[in-house]
């Protein structure tokens, strides 16, 4: 998005709602506003601040719309952008463009799913695609299995390689104490669960939780005046490729190759300034393909790059250092939650697994099926 300006906006404050299993009868817009009131009280602001509301889901038609009902505030600004699991760094950049445009001063992103309590299926019905559905792929995980399939054909990745970011997500899960899953996972563990779609296992695929989140920010000048480390917006980067897996011109490359360099050079940065990622894992061919298509590796080394404990805790790249989707949780549309942990990460705030002096951090979203990707690049006030 052009005319955003490195550093003009940060996020004062994030939070996560309840995780995992929710109580019975919470809904979605329950979860989006206990996030909202968490996400404040980190940052020391009232709901009476808020001026500006952006938010997407898959389980109301109009989530800004019943947020700002549910919280009785009349925002200034507000923002119902869908695309998909990467719609909260669209928004970043949204939100970003709206405080430098003296539209509003600050605007809270949140997010909700109770996919796991409801079923996924009734969270997140499928429209009926007239020239996929008569094969009856069973979405989204045969999408991600053809484009697995392709980059293990095209590049010589292996079933092994692609269980490495399992098992490292798992390890970064065992030090994070709200994850979801508790217990170590081996490569042989993986590639030994029940398939679902080849080559993915049920190990391969993202949790089923529920769960939701918030973050606030404000122009950069306010932001020095709250309780919490400011955490800058250098960079925004967003493309959209397709929408249904059989019109991906390539199985091998995403629109993150369009969207990583758009923020790497709003931000003046590149990918060897970056202390770590949080990377959107729904399923373990992802974080392969965006570590290429993001400029961490040559285009075709992503399985290589991830051996060896690569990606996990001590290795080379502190990648999704909550756990992410595959272990930490994974609520339908998860980029909220990738962005909270690059936030706290900025922060200092990860405890166990706390990267050593981490000023830059990449959080990048995907939303569909490889479909649409946005970058967002955070930094320290070193940064700035």
């Amino acid at each position: 998005m052009s005319g955003l300006q490195k550093g003009s906006v940060a996020v004062v404050g994030a939070a996560e709602s309840d995780l995992g299993q929710v109580a019975p009868h919470t809904s979605v817009v329950d979860l989006m506003a206990q996030a909202t009131m968490r996400a404040l009280d980190d940052c020391g602001l009232k709901l009476s601040d808020v001026d500006a509301l952006l938010s997407a889901t898959t389980q109301s038609r109009n989530p800004a719309m019943a947020l700002a009902e549910y919280l009785r505030i009349k925002p200034r600004y507000f923002d119902g952008t869908h695309i998909g699991g990467s719609s909260f760094m669209s928004h970043v950049a949204h939100a970003q463009a709206a405080i430098q445009q003296g539209v509003c001063e600050v605007a809270v992103i949140a997010y909700g799913s109770t996919q796991r309590t409801v079923s996924r299926a009734a969270a997140s019905p499928r429209e009926f695609n007239f020239y996929e559905g008569p094969y009856r792929p069973f979405l989204p995980a045969s999408a991600y299995a053809l484009a697995a399939s392709r980059h293990m054909h095209q590049f010589g990745t292996t079933r092994e390689q692609l269980a490495e970011v399992a098992v490292a997500a798992r390890k970064w899960a065992l030090m994070n104490p709200v994850a979801w899953e508790k217990e170590p996972l081996t490569i042989e563990q993986v590639l030994n669960a029940r398939m679902v779609s080849y080559p993915l296992t049920v190990r391969d695929c993202c949790l089923v939780t529920d769960g939701g989140g918030a973050i606030v920010i404000t122009s950069a000048a306010r932001a020095k005046s709250l309780k919490k480390k400011p955490v800058y917006v250098l960079g925004v980067g967003e493309s959209i490729g397709h929408a249904t897996i059989a019109n991906m011109p390539d199985l091998t490359v995403t629109a993150a190759a369009e969207s990583g360099p758009k923020a790497f050079r709003m931000a003046g940065l590149k990918p060897s300034d970056v202390d770590m990622l949080s990377l959107y894992d729904a399923f373990t061919i992802t974080p392969i393909l965006f570590l290429e298509d993001l400029g961490f590796c040559p285009k075709g080394e992503g399985g290589r790059f991830v051996a060896n404990g690569a990606i996990a805790p001590g290795g080379k790249l502190a990648v999704n250092t909550s756990g992410g989707g595959l272990s930490y949780c994974h609520p339908g549309m998860y980029g909220l939650l990738v962005m909270i942990e690059a936030v706290r990460q900025v922060r200092g705030e990860c405890g166990q697994r706390q990267v050593k002096d981490c000023e830059i951090a990449l959080a990048h979203g995907n939303g569909g099926v490889l479909s649409t990707q946005c970058t967002v690049l955070f930094g320290g006030p070193s940064t700035v």
